[in-house]
């Protein structure tokens, strides 16, 4: 039970990573109609409305990979006799996997809101 709740996560968690990578390279971004909060000064400028698109765009995909990458494992044990069980490192281990592609996953939409900001480099 707990692989196909951690199947389930990791699917969730890509297909997000993958919608956000396609508005990313689509270059849609900085439209309000996608719901993404963009400073004033990047939705205005060219060059940072760019930047931004690729920002989101290939920080998603990789976010998008990395949450992919587990469900081949995870499926052939779902698929298998179904007698194994998650040990408590396993846990562990998929929980900071899942952390780090949500942390990969929010990198360019923190990054975005201080692309405007002059007194940040």
């Amino acid at each position: 039970m707990a692989y196909m709740f951690i199947f389930g996560c990791f699917l969730l968690l890509g297909v997000a990573s993958s919608l956000a990578a396609r508005t990313g390279y689509r270059g849609r971004v900085c439209d309000r109609s996608d719901g993404y909060e963009v400073p004033a000064a990047v939705r205005s400028d060219p060059v940072l409305r760019q930047r931004a698109n690729s920002l989101v765009a290939f920080w998603c995909t990789g976010a998008a990979a990395l949450s992919f990458a587990p469900l081949v494992p995870i499926g052939s044990v779902i698929l298998g006799d179904g007698g194994q069980s998650v040990s408590t490192w396993g846990l562990v281990v998929f929980a900071l996997h899942g952390l780090a592609v949500v942390v990969i996953g929010a990198y360019p939409f923190e990054k975005i809101k201080h692309l405007g900001d002059p007194s940040r480099p």
